[in-house]
């Protein structure tokens, strides 16, 4: 009877397995722990100048006109970025971000050419409308969007905190207890969110492990669901895998998207939360797009806003029907697609929202809101069991007041007019770009959620990744992930738009004159991916 019972127990727990892994998407996002291992063995080389511009075995006139244009371009970012660079440089080595990001704006291999003849600089002394304005004097239309805080505009966002600190003055910085715009701010929250009950915090990753943990709180459950690429802050439990020292042992990365994902969730019995970035209805399964992945033409993106809002929906059923939390990281998207965020855009109501960035007028924030019996952080019938949550710049005067004037502007004629029609709008500017981008026999397209763009590209090309350079000479200011992310504000009338189109064709004529985008003859993305496969072993056999 005993070993019945084992080999049935054993049985059931074998099932259970196999749904996980059939629920893990097949590439490397969907198994983190292959992925940080298979991370662990990539060995470092670096191309010198000669193999610089032959990487891919291109035809001696390619490169000798991959050779001339980057010659080009290296002497004028030496002319015309001399002091933001030489600022930047000098920081380098006190400052590990500056390190980082001017490491990984391009693939690893072809980094310390690039850093040396075209060095990002990283700081800015102004801003103007949509413009930004270096330490030389050079103006950029700004496509960073301040990491997707900037939604309305640098002067907007100004008008805010100077307004902010006006409101809060009297009180200063005293903590512990609440200025009384704290009441207004909840109040107009709880009905953009349509929940209950709202916690403050100092960043959208503090507002997500805080969801995390009312969620496990709350249900009595281990696990947190995230989806394969998504992103939601660089708190451990949620970005396990490449970039996080320790496994997160209670996290499930499953497929977006997938039946297999829903199997698992009406099935398993550990399971607290789902979170959700909506971001992810852009490129379901694959990590946010930058440049410093871009070994070849593979890339891609697109939205159908229709299958995501259908597949959210479901999720939903699934997670309401098994006693799980359905949480929506709103900190990127909220008050971006809509009035009231993605939750709007795709027609979802989670238990859980979390939002930050723009909702803090230009300050830091991180915002939770949720239904009242998920937000409690004490149980009644068992007071010794609390569920702690505290932070010392939570509900800071100066933040509430920023957030304040932020949501005076959101509650405006002004912006249910801005609001109006912002799909449909921005769509079309992307599809004019495109359509001029085709018509132009250019590799380049645009996909785009909204005001958030992304780049990809239509001929196999191992070099993608240089176009983010000649944008910067033409006057465009990307991130560090370069062409994977163009975040635009609604500040863009037609105008300004206009110009960026302008000067963004004008870099990808010169990106492609200078043969950035010419392959060899009949190679393919996966002759171009085999490649680097070669290069990474040659290497790690000691043979380069």
């Amino acid at each position: 009877m005993l070993g019945a019972a084992g080999l049935s127990l054993a049985a059931q727990k074998g099932r259970a397995r196999l749904r996980l892994s059939r629920a893990k998407h097949k590439g490397l996002v969907g198994h983190v722990r292959m992925a940080k291992r298979a991370a662990g063995l990539v060995p470092p080389y670096a191309f010198d100048r000669a193999q610089f511009f032959r990487a891919d075995g291109a035809a001696d006139e390619v490169v000798r006109r991959r050779e001339q244009g980057f010659a080009r371009l290296s002497q004028l970012y030496r002319e015309r970025f001399p002091d933001t660079v030489a600022r930047t440089a000098a920081l380098r080595d006190s400052v590990p971000d500056i390190a980082f990001t001017s490491a990984y704006r391009v693939p690893f291999p072809f980094s310390p050419v690039v850093r040396e003849a075209l060095p990002a600089g990283g700081f800015w002394q102004k801003s103007e409308g949509v413009t930004l304005i270096d330490l030389d004097g050079n103006t950029f239309y700004d496509l960073t969007g301040s990491y997707g805080v900037n939604l309305l505009g640098n002067d907007v966002y100004k008008a805010m905190i100077a307004r902010g600190v006006e409101t809060a003055v009297q009180l200063g910085p005293v903590l512990g207890g609440l200025h009384p715009v704290v009441a207004d701010n909840v109040e107009r929250l709880k009905a953009i969110s349509g929940l209950d009950a709202v916690s403050f915090h100092m960043s959208g990753t503090e507002a997500v492990m805080q969801a995390v943990r009312l969620a496990r709180y709350h249900t009595g459950r281990s696990h947190v669901v995230r989806f394969a690429g998504a992103y939601h802050g660089w708190w451990g439990d949620v970005q396990p895998g490449i970039g996080n020292p320790v496994p997160a042992d209670r996290t499930y990365t499953l497929a977006d998207r997938s039946e297999a994902t829903l199997d698992v969730l009406a099935t398993r019995s550990n399971i607290a939360c789902v979170l959700v970035n909506p971001l992810q209805a852009m490129h379901p399964n694959s990590q946010a797009p930058g440049d410093s992945a871009l070994v070849n033409s593979s890339r891609r993106a697109g939205v159908d806003r229709a299958g995501y809002s259908a597949w959210l929906k479901r999720l939903a059923e699934t997670c309401r029907a098994s006693g799980i939390v359905l949480i929506v990281d709103e900190v990127f998207t909220g008050f971006r697609l809509a009035s009231r965020g993605a939750c709007e855009y795709f027609d979802i109501r989670p238990d859980l929202v979390t939002y930050g960035k723009t909702l803090g007028g230009g300050l830091p924030v991180g915002v939770l809101c949720g239904r009242a019996d998920l937000m409690r952080r004490y149980k009644p019938e068992r007071p010794a069991d609390i569920c702690f949550a505290r932070g010392t710049f939570n509900s800071h005067p100066y933040v509430m007041g920023t957030m304040d004037a932020f949501l005076d502007w959101h509650g405006s004629a002004e912006a249910a007019a801005l609001y109006q029609g912002v799909d449909e709008r921005w769509n079309a500017r992307a599809a004019s770009l495109n359509a001029r981008l085709e018509a132009g026999g250019h590799s380049p397209r645009i996909a785009n959620l909204g005001t958030v763009w992304s780049v990809f590209y239509t001929r196999p090309s191992r070099y993608n990744w240089m176009l983010q350079y000649y944008c910067r000479a033409g006057g465009l200011a990307l991130g560090w992930t370069g062409t994977g992310r163009l975040i635009f504000s609604l500040a863009y009338g037609e105008t300004e738009f206009g110009e960026v189109a302008d000067r963004f064709v004008r870099a990808v004529e010169g990106f492609e004159a200078d043969g950035w985008a010419t392959a060899p003859d009949g190679a393919s993305d996966r002759d171009l991916g085999h490649q680097v496969l070669r290069e990474v072993a040659a290497a790690k056999l000691g043979l380069r």
